[in-house]
């Protein structure tokens, strides 16, 4: 019963601490417009601060994915200090962007505070409860990552009505207001949960030889294009992911339900979330863990080019059978690009073991930050270099031809990704046998 009950205060509980801090990260569209009107930019400018977010995770937990191994305290407590600071600091030159209008000291330091700072914050903490659930959860990895790495994917969902509710009441400068405040609960947070993450006691002892190899000898443990295959997979899940979300507000607003826009919002949030957790847990009952990316890609380019056969996007406006279907590719996008994440750690660990997960893992996640550099910004050259702009009856600038092109580049890419998870990622010899 204790044992049980340290599984959750020592894992389960911090990992969720620190993984719905940092999941509000995809919380950015909720006020990027409100950071440029604030600070006298154009949104396009700002974005990149969010773009920036999503690179530095990546390349934060690739460089910093030893600390991890080595002592989840300290990386925890970087998680902490650097998620806050970098909200603050955003806070911070929102507020002075306020006063001096198109300054690019402004700019900057947003792009510094929330791209470089924080996404420090978001490598590190990402990382540091991963490796500690899948020990805890020895029997359940899939359910376990996939518990916390949800409750990165829930965090829009959770912090986007309170964030709206602070920029309405906070009155004259509420969008540097809502950092600093976000700033001081994210902190406290994070740092409950830094002080109870633990491992199992005991549990490293045996494992020194194993995490004394260097992380190239783990991988080369296992033929090279094994490797390369589960980060191109990776990569892409995420490209097409981040495409068609990253275009989702204005592809909703296209089918006409504008008025919808918010519950839509939420309820894809639910399916990423949702799907971090329930393909997780499906994996752990498969001899293959991988069969879960072919499963995502196959409902993905299903979907995908049933969308573009009928003109979905283009055609959907008055259309309820094509308005249900557009809505079904969002949420079958946002639940396979919530278990593509769920599922990594744990694939991961089948094919090289536990010893360097986090370090690899941190690796790979190197796939996600240049995905974060791809994905909305590729999306966002097709809807700008094609189509025409238009305007709808309640006013909104949309672009059907434009997000419907999109769909053209992710069917491809997810074509690619099926036939890399089928003939470079091969199942490995520590596969556990089907329950």
């Amino acid at each position: 019963m204790n044992k049980n009950q340290n599984k959750w205060i020592c894992a389960a509980i911090p990992a969720l601490l620190l993984h719905c801090s940092i999941g509000t990260v995809y919380c950015w569209s909720i006020f990027s417009e409100d950071i440029a009107k604030h600070i006298g930019f154009k949104k396009g400018a700002v974005e990149w601060a969010f773009s920036f977010a999503i690179f530095f995770l990546g390349m934060s937990a690739a460089f910093l994915g030893n600390v991890v191994e080595k002592d989840i305290h300290k990386s925890s407590l970087i998680a902490a200090i650097c998620f806050a600071l970098g909200m603050a600091g955003t806070g911070f030159f929102i507020y002075y962007g306020g006063q001096h209008q198109k300054s690019p000291i402004a700019l900057i330091g947003i792009y510094v505070c929330y791209g470089f700072i924080m996404g420090i914050g978001l490598g590190t903490g990402y990382l540091s409860p991963v490796k500690t659930l899948m020990l805890w959860f020895e029997d359940r990895k899939g359910l376990a990552t996939g518990l916390a790495v949800a409750g990165f994917g829930a965090a829009k969902a959770i912090a986007s009505p309170i964030m709206q509710a602070l920029l309405d009441n906070l009155g004259d400068g509420g969008i540097y207001k809502m950092f600093f405040i976000l700033a001081c609960v994210y902190f406290v947070m994070m740092f409950t949960g830094h002080l109870l993450l633990k491992k199992p006691a005991g549990w490293h002892e045996p494992q020194k030889k194993e995490k004394g190899q260097s992380i190239m000898s783990v991988i080369k443990s296992r033929p090279i294009k094994n490797y390369i295959g589960i980060w191109l997979m990776f990569y892409i899940n995420i490209t097409c992911g981040l495409a068609l979300i990253s275009q989702e507000k204005m592809i909703v607003k296209c089918i006409g339900l504008a008025g919808m826009v918010g519950v839509i919002s939420t309820i894809s949030a639910v399916f990423n979330a949702g799907g971090r957790l329930g393909f997780s847990a499906w994996a752990d009952k498969m001899k293959d863990r991988n069969t879960i990316y072919k499963l995502i890609f196959i409902l993905s380019i299903a979907f995908t080019g049933l969308v573009i056969l009928t003109s979905g996007i283009k055609d959907g406006q008055g259309n309820i059978a094509l308005t249900i279907l557009v809505l079904g590719l969002i949420f079958v996008v946002n639940a396979g690009y919530g278990g593509g994440f769920s599922n990594v750690p744990t694939l991961l660990s089948d094919h090289y073991g536990m010893g360097s997960i986090s370090a690899i893992h941190g690796i790979t996640l190197s796939a996600w930050g240049f995905a974060g550099l791809t994905g909305n910004q590729v999306a966002n050259l097709i809807v700008n270099s094609t189509g025409a702009f238009t305007t709808d009856s309640h006013g909104n600038s949309i672009n059907p031809v434009g997000y419907q092109n999109v769909l053209y580049l992710t069917v491809v890419l997810y074509i690619i990704a099926l036939l890399i998870s089928i003939f470079l990622v091969h199942p490995s010899k520590t596969d556990k046998k089907a329950d």
